[in-house]
């Protein structure tokens, strides 16, 4: 006698279980992708959100680099294509250069040497860690207003005292101007960003000290590594992570530092410090050459998404080292 299942799937019947197998396979694939499109609708929001206040703009402002976009085409609608404009560096990019590279070294030098240094316990280490931070905490607007004040040529604290221990003239005119040489404002300017950025090397490095396990000093130790030997044998190779990610994301926060910088010289004098960032700020809202403004605003844009990416690729390794 034949098998009733086998009859059943020659004439085309489907048994209960196979009827039942297949309609659960519908309602998975039906569930699956209700829970697909709920996760789509959920996202919608935050992608147009992007879409509207960053790409938008984003692409407006490529756009608008390569018009002559000034006032008058608010009102006319106007904006002739200018396309390349090779005047849009000069001597910013040098003076951005100049200032990234000073401020990186100073910042980094002077952190990594408050960061072994404040891994010793000694009598208020906790107090002076916290003192620290005060450079990082100031208002930047405050910050420079007094240190605009200390580097005054004719009434400025640090020329008086330069004065009263004789390395400089008594005549007010014979001092030297920080903030009004060509030779010296840079130079004054890339130290006044060290000193804020400062505390934020040292914070973060001496975080990644404290994660290097002491038992490793120890075995060092008894091998004869200590001292110079234990930093660049145990030290430097453990906190490589942590550096790659302080020095990247520096050169992002120096790129675009336009508040010290017009807070102290404007610029000037005679565009002795001006840098990528002040100049778009230059030719966008005092000259109102939108265009021009653009063009060097997305010029600093495109070095901040390399180095983003540096830093995104540098957390990475540190996150799974």
């Amino acid at each position: 006698m034949a098998d009733p299942q086998l009859l059943d799937a020659a004439v085309g019947v489907t048994t209960p279980t196979a009827a039942s197998s297949t309609v659960n396979g519908f309602r998975g694939q039906w569930s699956s992708r209700r829970q697909r499109i709920l996760e789509l609708l959920f996202l919608l929001p935050a992608v147009a959100y992007i879409l509207v206040f960053f790409g938008y703009p984003i692409v407006e402002n490529v756009l608008m680099g390569f018009e002559h976009y000034t006032t008058s085409t608010f009102f006319t609608g106007h904006a002739p294509w200018a396309g390349l404009r090779s005047n849009v560096f000069s001597e910013s990019a040098r003076n951005t250069l100049i200032f990234t590279v000073g401020s990186i070294v100073g910042q980094f030098t002077i952190g990594l040497g408050l960061a072994v240094y404040f891994q010793r316990k000694f009598p208020l280490s906790g107090l002076l860690r916290s003192l620290l931070l005060l450079p990082w905490l100031i208002p930047l607007l405050a910050a420079t207003t007094i240190w605009k004040w200390i580097l005054d040529k004719d009434s400025g604290v640090l020329n008086r005292v330069l004065a009263d221990v004789h390395l400089a003239g008594s005549n007010p005119g014979a001092h030297p101007g920080w903030l009004t040489s060509p030779s010296l404002a840079l130079v004054s300017v890339i130290l006044v960003n060290i000193w804020i950025g400062i505390p934020f090397n040292a914070t973060i490095l001496y975080g990644g000290l404290r994660d290097i396990p002491e038992h490793l000093y120890e075995a060092a130790a008894l091998d004869g590594a200590t001292g110079w030997r234990a930093f660049r044998y145990i030290t430097w190779p453990l906190l490589r992570p942590v550096v790659n990610v302080v020095l990247v994301l520096g050169v992002v926060y120096t790129l675009k530092v336009i508040d010290i910088i017009l807070g102290l010289t404007g610029g000037g004098p005679a565009n002795a410090t001006q840098t990528i960032a002040t100049q778009a700020y230059q030719l966008s809202f005092v000259q109102f050459d939108f265009g021009q403004g653009a063009a060097t605003a997305n010029v600093l844009i495109v070095i901040s998404l390399v180095f983003a990416v540096l830093y995104l690729r540098a957390n990475r390794r540190a996150v799974t080292a």
